[in-house]
């Protein structure tokens, strides 16, 4: 078992009629719009689904592209890759741009009073066209064959992932594009020879968001987490049928 992996987790849960605010991060609503067991056995009784594998050349990638778009965000100038699309914006300045990214320790919040959760959220990169609207970018990287899309069933995550971010800077108070990007790194394995170096090819792919159902599911979140009754398995959750193929041959 991994040591980073507590599977009977004390602290962070959710206790219903507390005072203090609950913190409830994009990535637990998008579990709890995957799975509403796994949710709750998570946020409530501690006792989260194991973790994944980190993605190191991802997260690579991440930090180097970063780097890139921050050199010419304090230039104020726009990347040669918004040009090649046809967009018109520069990456969007601010001071608290660091703390948005960090989705560990600060992230994009919002306090929804209605039920005292603080909703947050990590993003990549934020621009800013010229009508001062910011557009939400999120960087993505992979290695296939064919061309890069968003229309893989299991790419809803990353669909509802640009809405939620689209949604917290609305309730921050910021204008925001409906169409944001993701800037798609697709890693080419039909060169001749590695040289200690892997190519990219990247694209950028607008997808128009509607944050629309956002709020319902912030509700219903709640309403799951103050009921004392564990909602049943999740017909297309693999943890969950792992769980119920477990206990049959024990």
């Amino acid at each position: 078992m991994s040591k980073y992996y507590n599977p009977n987790r004390k602290s962070n849960l959710y206790t219903s009629n507390s005072p203090v605010s609950f913190r409830l991060s994009r990535s637990k609503i998008d579990l709890f719009l995957n799975c509403k067991r796994c949710f709750y056995l998570d946020r409530k009784l501690g006792v989260a689904q194991p973790p994944g594998y980190p993605f190191s050349l991802n997260s690579a990638v991440d930090k180097l592209l970063k780097k890139e778009f921050d050199i010419l965000r304090e230039k104020g100038q726009a990347h040669p890759l918004m040009k090649k699309f046809g967009i018109d914006a520069i990456p969007f300045k601010h001071e608290k741009l660091n703390e948005w990214r960090d989705a560990l320790r600060g992230g994009i919040t919002y306090h929804d009073k209605e039920t005292n959760f603080f909703i947050t959220g990590g993003v990549d990169d934020i621009w800013v066209n010229p009508k001062g609207e910011l557009i939400i970018v999120d960087y993505k990287a992979t290695s296939k064959d064919e061309e890069v899309s968003l229309d893989a069933e299991w790419q809803i995550g990353y669909k509802r992932q640009m809405e939620i971010y689209q949604w917290l800077f609305r309730k921050n108070g910021f204008k925001v594009l409906d169409t944001g990007y993701f800037v798609y790194c697709n890693g080419k394995t039909d060169i001749d020879k590695f040289d200690a170096k892997l190519e990219f090819e990247i694209k950028i792919i607008p997808y128009i968001g509607d944050d629309s159902w956002v709020e319902k599911a912030i509700k219903d979140a709640y309403e799951c987490l103050n009921s004392d009754t564990i909602p049943e398995p999740g017909q297309d959750c693999d943890f969950c049928a792992y769980r119920i193929a477990s206990r049959e041959v024990e």
